[in-house]
């Protein structure tokens, strides 16, 4: 069993982290693995043959360190390319699915908003799977519950599509307590984007573990949906709080944010 994390992104792109401090972290946390998602639209050719150079060599027999990227769509829609590595020229999301899959590589729709659910719904091409649980767009504490209902529906349509859990790390005081429990016995990025692929893998986060097919009790749904509202409201009190001292010419300090980012 290997443990490691999805969706990070690096200097290369808007990360604050470079891809040896990403990799010296996670190895202090006992991870063996991190999937690179760093946002297709920062690189030219030359860069991203320096990215995936740089995460070749430092993978080894401790820690696997998978390129890929975060492909910007129509919409404000993003969407995750486990071990993609070539940027796109289309904006179309079935589009970008379909140059992700054309890679061998495995796609999946970031922190899906609530507002595009019946667009993706009505996708004739759907991806490898749906970030279920984001905690940087959804918070620390608990993920929506419509996500994982989204998941179900295009489940009926495509049943091996997977539920996938993601940090989206970008900043060096954001939480990074949720991980991915991958079955694997081997740190060849091949693999690991194999295992991930057929579902060998289970998300935790302190005693919570969430599987990959997002198929959960709804008793812990609804406890997801209470507990997301309760930090949505007391970040909702700090996001406005923050405004009215915008708007009076008063600027947070950066130490302040870096800080709420830790909490929420």
């Amino acid at each position: 069993m290997l443990k490691g994390a999805l969706h990070a992104h690096s200097t290369y792109s808007d990360g604050e982290f470079t891809l040896q401090e990403l990799r010296d972290i996670f190895l202090a946390q006992g991870c063996s693995f991190l999937c690179m998602t760093d946002h297709a639209e920062y690189f030219d050719q030359p860069s991203i043959d320096r990215y995936v150079s740089e995460c070749e060599s430092l993978c080894d027999g401790k820690f696997g360190l998978i390129a890929g990227l975060e492909y910007r769509c129509a919409r404000n829609m993003h969407i995750l390319g486990y071990g993609a590595t070539r940027p796109a020229t289309s904006s179309d999301p079935q589009e970008i699915i379909r140059h992700i899959d054309s890679q061998e590589a495995i796609s999946v729709i970031a922190h899906p908003a609530n507002d595009s659910f019946d667009w993706i719904e009505a996708f004739d091409t759907l991806p490898s799977g749906i970030e279920t649980w984001n905690t940087k767009y959804d918070g620390r504490y608990a993920p929506r519950s419509g996500t994982f209902m989204l998941l179900r529906r295009l489940q009926h349509r495509a049943p091996d599509m997977r539920a996938f859990y993601g940090q989206d790390l970008h900043w060096k005081k954001q939480y990074r307590g949720l991980h991915t429990m991958l079955d694997c016995d081997s740190l060849e990025p091949a693999v690991i984007l194999s295992c991930l692929a057929a579902g060998k893998y289970a998300a935790q986060k302190d005693n919570l573990q969430l599987p990959s097919s997002g198929v959960l009790p709804e008793e812990l749904l609804a406890e997801f949906d209470r507990t997301h509202a309760r930090s949505r409201r007391r970040w909702l009190i700090l996001k406005n709080f923050k405004g009215a001292l915008d708007r009076l010419g008063i600027r947070v300090p950066e130490s302040v944010k870096a800080q709420m980012r830790r909490i929420f």
